[in-house]
């Protein structure tokens, strides 16, 4: 004669035994747990601190305690010790502080209802009321159904966060997506610290963050420049400028011509200017001109720095030998600079000054 019966594995009364009456007790004690099967809860994992006498519950997924390796059992608090009954397929228990009824299919517990879809799935691996869904495979396929895919991850405030998790370990070590706010973020941990990385405004899209250049002054090697912070292709060519403490704020080279000749500026501060061919044959003297006799007057066609007087050199478009000149001097305000270069008649004369625009 078996000893338990066939469904509920209540304890049989054998043939001349003795004290009948505890395992007549003990069939009662489960008949009375499983008859009309209500649970205080099916999302603990450990034992509460003070259960009732006669409560019962669920154990969820990764029971620790006195709970250890009874997932998905349903747990008796039996007069101080704790009674686990196994279910089997098709058990039905209410579940008190969710106020629903859930159904055992064998594998975990779900949500009774006609058709209703289940409240947790777990494929290769346990759930627990978090982790709702679980999945444990080599991969992943999430694919079209003959057009678009999107995979969605919605959030219920702009505070709250809506993001993937990479870990190692169960560590999380990589995160993207919205922490906190409605700025696109991605942020590395090296297991105990976490570090935004990059950070993009949602209104101008621009970014920000670890990885990014903090400004001009920025030491760090391996940061990505930002454009107002280093010399890209973008900035390579353009206007220089510096601010009040001689930092490139601009481009790395200016160049620029007009009537007066050429000009170069360079994002230090230096800056070169060439006359065109200045033929010196017949010079006259006209009234308010700036050159006296033989003394011919440039403007230069980019301003140097007051104060600091640039140097001049030339060279003779006919002979391809130094001319024989002399600066009488250079006039240099923040609007107009020229040089008043006494020169030799007949000559094709070009003239280079070198100095600073700041």
């Amino acid at each position: 004669m078996s000893q338990h019966s066939s469904l509920l594995s209540l304890p049989y009364i054998q043939p001349a035994q003795a004290q009948k009456h505890v395992t007549h007790n003990e069939a009662l004690q489960m008949l009375d747990a499983l008859v009309q099967l209500s649970v205080e809860s099916r999302a603990l994992t450990a034992p509460p601190s003070t259960p009732a006498d006669g409560a019962r519950y669920i154990v969820a997924a990764g029971a620790t305690g006195d709970w250890a390796g009874q997932e998905f059992a349903i747990a008796l608090n039996a007069g101080g010790g704790w009674l686990f009954l196994t279910p089997n397929v098709g058990w039905r228990a209410w579940v008190a502080d969710e106020g629903t009824e859930v159904i055992w299919q064998g594998a975990l517990w779900q949500v009774a209802g006609g058709g209703a879809a289940p409240d947790r799935l777990g494929l290769g691996t346990p759930v627990d009321p978090v982790s709702r869904l679980s999945l444990a495979a080599p991969a992943t396929t999430l694919s079209h159904e003959g057009d678009d895919h999107q995979l969605k991850v919605n959030k219920a405030s702009d505070a709250d966060t809506a993001s993937l998790m990479f870990q190692s370990n169960w560590t999380g070590h990589a995160e993207m997506g919205l922490t906190g706010d409605t700025a696109f973020s991605i942020k590395v941990s090296d297991g105990v610290s976490w570090t935004t990385a990059l950070s993009f405004d949602p209104a101008t899209g621009t970014a920000s963050g670890a990885a990014v250049s903090s400004g001009p002054e920025e030491s760090n090697p391996d940061t990505l420049v930002r454009a107002g912070d280093g010399y890209l292709k973008g900035t390579l060519l353009g206007t220089v400028t510096q601010d009040g403490n001689g930092v490139p704020t601009g481009g790395v080279i200016e160049r620029g011509s007009n009537a007066n000749g050429d000009y170069v500026r360079f994002a230090d501060g230096t800056q070169i200017c060439t006359s065109g061919n200045i033929p010196t044959g017949g010079i006259t003297n006209p009234a308010g001109a700036l050159f006296q006799s033989n003394h011919l007057a440039w403007t230069f066609p980019a301003p140097f720095a007051p104060g600091v007087p640039p140097i001049l050199v030339g060279e003779s478009g006919n002979t391809g030998a130094w001319p024989t000149f002399a600066p009488h001097g250079v006039l240099s305000t923040g609007f107009k600079a020229t040089a008043i270069v006494s020169i030799g008649v007949g000559l094709n004369l070009r003239l280079c000054a070198i100095g600073r625009w700041v």
